[in-house]
């Protein structure tokens, strides 16, 4: 949403309006990665400050520096904030901007999964763990060896593989790689080229590395071409996740600068996914970030909005909404504010 329209925003009429309201409002909250473990919901968001850092198309004022762990006994009960899980002070290779993280469980463990910058101002994406969901998790002194760029989002497969999904354009760098390789010169493909795709790796058992070499994710359209670099409304921008409905693998991600939640569908983790449509419509805020997470047999739509701090954009808060399938397995589209 453009900062001309929040301009005109009537906050109070907005908090109305809303489908839902913040989760938490004694911190700012985003980008929330839900997982039920040991019939708990744990979400795990950037925690959002004000760093003070202009504001740039390369999210530099996104100056996160630790990550809080939310509790819910259920989507109805009281939020809880357990306190700084993990500080950028604690990791030994990262510098700045702890971006979106993710979670996963394993053998009584929990690894939490995260982007940061090296000083050379470089994403990579790094791994703690802890005996607890919501930590202290202890970082490994070095990056994941092949990670790059941002959004690391993990997937449990049925058969117990583990698969990491990643990857952002703009501030996630994810336009100066090809081939999983960096190079400065890279730039997006052109608008009538094929979009970028999201990075898919599966993990090693021991969850602390990638147990092959990176692949990228093909997003085809209703006639099974790559979507264009040029659809905004449709191609990939950053935020990937997957979760699996009847079978079928569900790819959803944020379309960065046209603001909506799409997904798309397929038969492999691997892809590809046929894109089906919109999840999300905008929020108040620039960013759209978001998880699908079933809690009792019912699925729901993790996401964030900045409505709280009135329209700031690195101001976000968290909130939950309940997700409604139709028959042939697509997903009605939601609207965070009611008409």
């Amino acid at each position: 949403m453009s900062e001309e329209t929040i301009k005109h925003i009537d906050f109070q009429e907005l908090a109305k309006t809303a489908i839902s309201q913040p989760l938490v409002s004694n911190i700012y909250t985003a980008d929330p990665s839900a997982h039920v473990f040991n019939d708990k919901i744990y979400i795990y968001p950037s925690h959002d400050i004000d760093a003070g850092i202009p504001f740039n198309d390369n999210g530099d004022h996104f100056g996160m520096e630790d990550y809080h762990v939310i509790s819910m006994d259920s989507v109805t009960s009281e939020a809880i904030d357990n306190g700084v899980a993990l500080h950028v002070q604690d990791v030994p290779w990262a510098e700045r901007q702890m971006w979106a993280p993710d979670a996963a469980h394993k053998d009584g463990k929990y690894y939490l999964y995260f982007p940061a910058k090296r000083a050379n101002g470089i994403f990579q994406i790094g791994v703690a763990i802890s005996d607890s969901p919501i930590g202290p998790f202890l970082p490994e002194p070095e990056a994941i060896k092949g990670s790059y760029t941002i959004d690391p989002a993990v997937f449990e497969d049925e058969d117990g593989k583990y698969y990491m999904y990643f990857g952002g354009i703009w501030g996630g760098q994810l336009q100066k790689y090809r081939n999983n390789k960096y190079a400065e010169e890279n730039e997006e493909p052109s608008a009538n080229e094929a979009a970028l795709g999201p990075i898919v790796a599966l993990l090693t058992d021991n969850m602390k590395e990638f147990a092959e070499e990176p692949k990228e994710i093909k997003i085809l359209d209703e006639n099974g071409k790559e979507i264009l670099a040029g659809d905004n409304k449709r191609r990939f921008f950053e935020a990937s996740w997957v979760h699996k409905y009847n079978g079928k693998y569900y790819f959803s991600y944020s379309t960065g600068d046209t603001h909506f939640i799409c997904y798309a569908t397929g038969d492999s983790p691997y892809g590809p996914f046929t894109y089906q449509g919109i999840i999300l419509k905008p929020v108040i805020g620039w960013t759209s970030h978001h998880s699908i997470c079933q809690v009792e047999g019912k699925w729901y739509l993790f996401y964030h909005d900045s409505s709280l701090s009135k329209g700031v954009t690195h101001l976000r808060s968290i909130k939950v909404t309940k997700i409604t399938y139709n028959e042939d397995g697509t997903i009605v589209p939601i609207n965070p504010y009611r008409e």
